[in-house]
């Protein structure tokens, strides 16, 4: 973690960089969450810099095809070996919004990708093994040599092995890697099948605490562990979650192995798109705004307000948007909802839940609430009209009990809208208090609580809420505050090159 501060805020790099990124997710064209997010916004930022990047990811039957220009098969006879045998593939080339993609087609009776879903199925190990064990055959037969292949969350935590106990044998010794966890929830825990099956053999070998084997179930190898054993450098996506990660349960078992890697683990915090996130030329807002021009934004709070049928009337809006499960604290934005109607606000949901209870509960909830004039929920995915939620409200609640890093709060400060979040992870990283961070009172942009227990969030929000009613000139200071920071890929991607950097010369 030292290290990885020194890096951060070391000088600007010049020399250009060959990057590889590997992952199982990126947007728009294969999108399930944040992942993908970063992993094109990150790719966009280092190639505005000067820098050669290619996105290698699997083929699914079920991704955006649409999203892609010129797609077409760049190598048609890819062998992968696999067991004691070989796998065909095909490798197709397409341009996703700019970003030079490659889409691995494994033609076998596995049918690894062509299941009409990205994820959730048994095999999921063996799944994204094969990938790795592919894009690591790809580099190889290509003759692709880059400077740093950049691997992405448990999906391609085998290739780090991979290229340390195979590969830099046939003529890849000078490649790097960075491994960056987005999520330390899943981390691809399987048994010793995998190693027959990509060639690494020698359960006894891996099975060994400081090398493979799970932390927790010793009869399982994790994929997740292997990643940071292996790559040159381990980033997560935000410094306080990296800290979480290695001292609290956060790390999900894993805290005593980044402890032994900590000389090579830092947190970068993501960045926001901001070609898409962007009030000054969103367009799917009715009015456009900046911080100069901040009274614009309250024809989105009409037309809000418009589409959700709430009435006009001098009050707040306060928002949530985003999945509804026990990460993000469930219990709590419910409660705000409540707190928020009780106290003088309006309040408007934007999510969908994965977990059945969770969504039949809120589907109850929104039929109770159906009449109210002052209350709307949304329970789907929309992105579209979370944009106009973001334009047209006041105020958003981000109550996560974990959040690696969070987009919602930086996205909401880029449009005026003051966050109300927990301190955690990403959260402590972006938001700071105005009635009691440490920084100067024109640095300061929301309001943060710190325990999971309805009190406290009711803080939050009753400073939140007397302000707005109260003092409205510092509210609209405050909002201001807030739309002044740069939470674009900016810093990040600095952040990355320095990393880069620093490998390429160990």
């Amino acid at each position: 973690m030292l290290l990885g501060s020194r890096l951060l805020n070391s000088g600007k790099v010049a020399t250009p960089v060959y990057i590889t990124m590997l992952a199982a997710e990126c947007a728009p064209v294969i999108k399930v969450g944040g992942l993908a997010d970063v992993v094109f916004g990150i790719s966009r930022e280092l190639e505005i810099r000067g820098n050669a990047v290619e996105i290698i990811l699997p083929k699914y039957d079920c991704m955006r095809y649409d999203q892609i220009w010129g797609l077409h098969i760049m190598m048609p006879d890819l062998w992968v070996p696999w067991y004691g045998g070989a796998i065909h593939c095909s490798v197709w080339f397409g341009f996703v919004h700019g970003r030079k993609c490659f889409f691995i087609e494994p033609h076998s009776s596995d049918n690894f990708f062509n299941r009409g879903a990205y994820y959730g199925f048994h095999d999921e190990a063996l799944r994204f093994a094969f990938f790795s064990k592919a894009a690591m055959e790809f580099l190889l037969k290509t003759d692709k040599r880059p400077d740093v292949i950049h691997c992405h969350d448990w999906h391609t935590g085998l290739a780090p092995v991979l290229l340390a106990e195979v590969y830099k044998f046939h003529g890849m010794q000078n490649q790097r890697t960075c491994y960056t966890i987005h999520n330390f929830k899943h981390q691809g825990v399987a048994g010793a099948n995998i190693l027959w099956a990509t060639g690494l053999q020698r359960p006894e070998y891996y099975f060994n605490y400081h090398q493979l084997r799970d932390n927790i179930n010793h009869g399982a190898l994790n994929f997740m562990k292997g990643g940071i054993v292996y790559s040159n450098f381990v980033t997560t996506v935000s410094p306080q979650h990296a800290w979480e990660a290695r001292h609290t349960d956060q790390g999900y078992g894993l805290g005593h192995t980044l402890h032994v890697h900590a000389d090579k683990f830092g947190g970068v915090l993501n960045g926001v798109d901001y070609e898409v996130w962007n009030p000054e030329t969103d367009r799917f807002i009715p009015c456009r705004y900046g911080v100069d021009t901040l009274q614009d934004k309250y024809g989105n709070k009409e037309a809000l307000r418009d589409r959700f049928w709430l009435r006009k009337d001098y009050k707040p809006i306060i928002a949530y948007v985003g999945r509804l499960d026990q990460q993000k604290g469930v219990h709590l934005i419910r409660h705000a909802l409540f707190y928020a109607l009780w106290n003088g606000a309006q309040f408007v949901l934007l999510g969908t839940s994965p977990d059945r209870d969770i969504s039949n509960y809120f589907w109850h909830l929104k039929n109770y609430l159906n009449d109210s004039p002052d209350c709307h929920l949304e329970l789907g995915f929309d992105e579209d009209l979370s944009h106009l939620i973001y334009a047209g409200a006041d105020m958003i609640v981000v109550p996560s009990l974990f959040e690696p890093c969070g987009l919602t709060q930086m996205i909401a400060l880029k449009y005026g809208t003051v966050p109300i979040v927990r301190a955690v992870g990403g959260l402590v990283d972006t938001v700071f208090d105005r009635d009691h961070s440490d920084r100067p009172i024109h640095e300061r942009n929301g309001y943060v609580f710190h325990q999971t227990d309805a009190s406290a969030l009711e803080s939050a929000m009753q400073r939140a809420i007397g302000l707005w009613y109260s003092y409205p000139e510092e509210f609209r200071s405050l909002i201001a505050n807030g739309m002044r920071y740069d939470y674009s890929w900016n810093y990040p991607g600095q952040h990355y090159l320095n990393i880069y950097e620093h490998i390429r010369h160990k």
